[in-house]
């Protein structure tokens, strides 16, 4: 078993993990996902996943694989215990989202196709860091760490500096991580509000 194979397996697992607290804590009712950021991840992240197999991948698909099932799992989740959808900000993300995927179609292109996820996936994630800035107590810390994490094992797996290969775990990682920043700043802004 090669270090690829195992950075890229633990990333998948990461990532498998990571939804299960995040569905635990929606059906306590602690949790509630922006419902237009799941519905963009749960389109795009198919995408991702087969631009990346078209690319070449291999070790580092097991992430885009799984967060891909999780997202959409996920947005089945939010349809009945999420919040937002219909919002000015949601339909203009979703507007955005629709036009990046027609630009995706017009190119047939695999890389111009996984650079246009990420710029409509940010959309999705700055939804939900407005969302948790908001409302911190709205989201699942360790989710979102775990995830973040995968990204960082995910990126292991490509095993080479190829730029195409990297962008997406890099990506990952960032948006995970800031969607925990968001929850921080949020928690600290109540605090400073309560005193």
């Amino acid at each position: 078993m090669n270090n690829l194979y195992i950075f890229g397996l633990v990333a998948g697992l990461l990532s498998i993990v990571s939804y299960i607290p995040y569905i635990r804590d929606i059906l306590k009712l602690q949790t509630h996902p922006e419902r237009a950021s799941w519905l963009i991840w749960s389109v795009l992240g198919g995408i991702a996943f087969f631009s990346q197999l078209a690319k070449g991948a291999t070790d580092s698909l097991w992430m885009t694989g799984v967060q891909t099932f999780g997202v959409i799992l996920i947005f089945g989740f939010s349809l009945k215990y999420g919040v937002g959808g219909l919002a000015k900000r949601d339909l203009l993300a979703l507007l955005a989202a629709g036009i990046g995927l027609l630009l995706w179609y017009i190119t047939n292109e695999p890389a111009i196709a996984l650079l246009i996820f990420i710029l409509i996936d940010a959309l999705g994630a700055a939804l939900t860091c407005i969302k948790t800035y908001e409302k911190p107590e709205s989201e699942t810390l360790v989710t979102w760490t775990l995830s973040g994490t995968a990204g960082i094992f995910g990126a292991l797996a490509v095993g080479s500096l190829n730029p195409i290969l990297l962008v997406y775990p890099i990506y990952i990682i960032l948006a995970n991580y800031a969607v925990i920043v968001a929850v921080y700043l949020g928690r600290k802004q109540i605090l400073r509000k309560s005193l």
